[in-house]
């Protein structure tokens, strides 16, 4: 089995697509990341609100506040953890993994630090790392270090493809800004747990994205006769997300049937 979703439920352009809410999308993917969660705890009302629109085969994968991650630095921060996971927990079962998307500023000498907070963890919920340092992409000590200590706790590495908006010609700012924001990091398809999350930053070019994403193509169905993989499409402009969906589906049904029929949303030619 394979989990695929974006990086968000709603979109404005999505409207015309018959995507108006989370429980819309819902029928669509069978996950989503949670990357609101990164900037602020949503209200109790809408944890609960998330929780009617969606059923308990569908799972969330929402980041760790950036409280937590970037000005804690995971550190001295128990009453945060446990606020964030207080807000959620109407949505435990139906969490698919809490995940660290960890600055480029936490390095090696920061493990430690890394060690100790996914040590206080709940058991009872699947954990993903992302790490953006440098070092961590060397193929040496740090990484080494890095792999060996998430295998040991069960804690999936998750690996960023942005190799398609790197890539990708800057004709608008749309794409320039992904290329400023999005870190250009190598591509290492390592599985530390049970499943590996795999987030492919797409461009506006779709036949590139597709030429791209050909690799992944031999990797996912390996990892899925022994995991359950997740992954995400990204694009600059997510109103463009749905049309990447279109472009990669066939691929990845071929290579992973029980992926199962395309999303049933109309062809972004006649949209945009």
């Amino acid at each position: 089995m394979i989990y695929v979703g974006l990086p968000q439920w709603s979109h404005p352009k999505w409207v015309r697509l018959g995507i108006t809410s989370l429980e819309e999308y819902a029928r669509h993917f069978n996950c989503v990341e949670g990357n609101t969660t990164l900037y602020a705890l949503p209200k109790a009302e809408i944890v609960a609100r998330w929780h009617e629109q969606t059923t308990d085969d569908f799972r969330f994968c929402f980041k760790f506040p950036a409280t937590i991650s970037h000005q804690a630095s995971l550190r001295h921060c128990d009453d945060l953890t446990a606020e964030f996971f207080d807000r959620l927990s109407p949505l435990a079962a139906r969490i698919g993994q809490y995940w660290l998307q960890l600055p480029a500023t936490f390095g090696p000498t920061d493990l430690p630090a890394l060690w100790h907070f996914l040590d206080t963890l709940p058991k009872i919920f699947t954990y993903g790392v992302e790490v953006r340092h440098p070092l961590f992409f060397t193929k040496g000590d740090a990484e080494t270090a890095l792999n060996r200590g998430l295998h040991q706790r069960g804690v999936n590495r998750v690996i960023l493809d942005s190799r398609p908006v790197h890539s990708a010609v800057p004709h608008s700012e749309t794409i320039i800004e992904a290329q400023r924001k999005k870190p250009k990091v190598p591509v290492h398809a390592v599985v530390t747990a049970q499943h590996p999350m795999v987030r492919f930053i797409g461009s506006d070019n779709m036949a590139q994205n597709r030429e791209l994403f050909a690799v992944w193509l031999k990797t996912l169905p390996q990892w899925a006769n022994r995991t359950t993989p997740y992954l995400f499409l990204h694009t600059p402009d997510i109103a463009q997300a749905p049309e990447l969906v279109d472009t990669l589906w066939a691929d990845l049904r071929s290579a992973l049937p029980d992926v199962g029929a395309a999303p049933a949303i109309p062809q972004q030619s006649s949209l945009f």
